[in-house]
C-alpha cells in the first residue's frame, strides 16, 4: 500500500479503526457470554474514540495542516497495512484472551507504522506528529491490557 500524503495515511488509519469498531460491535451483539460481550463493547468504543480522534485532526484548527499535507512514498512491501488488514479479518468473539491478543497486536502494528513514519520524517513537526500517534497507541495498548484483566476478574 502506498500513500501520497500524510492525510491519506491518517484517513486510512481512521477507516481501519472504524472497521475494527464495527467488527467488535457486531461480535458483541451476537455474543452469548456477558463478560465477553462487555469486553467487545469496550474495545469497540475504544476504536471509535481513536477513529474520532484521527478525524478531528482535519478540523481542529491546529498546526497539523502543515504535516497532513506532506507528501511521501513508501515501497509497496511495507508490512503494516497488510498485517493490519489480516488482523481485521480474524474472529475475536471466542474469548477475552483472543480479543486482547488481536486488539493489542492491532495497536502494536499501528504503533510500528507511526514509528516508521516518524523515522522517515522530513521535518520536525512531522516527526513529532507521528511520535505522538505512536505513543497514543502504546498508551492505549497498556490501558487495554489492564481493562481486559478486569473483565477476566469479573
Amino acid at each position: 500500500m502506498r500513500y501520497n500524503q500524510v492525510k491519506d495515511l491518517v484517513e486510512w488509519a481512521a477507516g481501519y479503526h472504524g472497521h475494527m469498531a464495527r467488527q467488535y460491535r457486531g461480535a458483541a451483539d451476537s455474543c452469548d457470554h456477558q463478560r465477553l460481550a462487555m469486553a467487545l463493547t469496550y474495545v469497540a468504543d475504544s476504536e471509535l474514540r481513536m477513529k474520532t480522534g484521527l478525524e478531528a485532526l482535519f478540523n481542529d484548527g491546529s498546526d497539523h495542516k502543515e504535516v497532513l499535507e506532506i507528501w511521501f512514498d513508501d515501497p509497496s512491501d511495507f508490512p503494516q497495512p497488510p498485517a493490519l488488514e489480516a488482523l481485521a479479518q480474524q474472529t475475536v468473539a471466542g474469548s477475552i484472551d483472543e480479543l486482547t491478543r488481536v486488539a493489542i497486536e492491532s495497536h502494536r502494528q499501528l504503533q510500528g507504522l507511526y514509528e516508521h513514519r516518524a523515522s522517515r520524517a522530513k521535518i520536525e513537526p512531522e516527526e513529532t506528529f507521528f511520535n505522538a500517534l505512536a505513543e497514543g497507541h502504546n498508551a492505549e495498548a497498556r490501558k487495554l491490557v489492564v481493562s481486559m484483566q478486569e473483565f477476566e476478574d469479573i
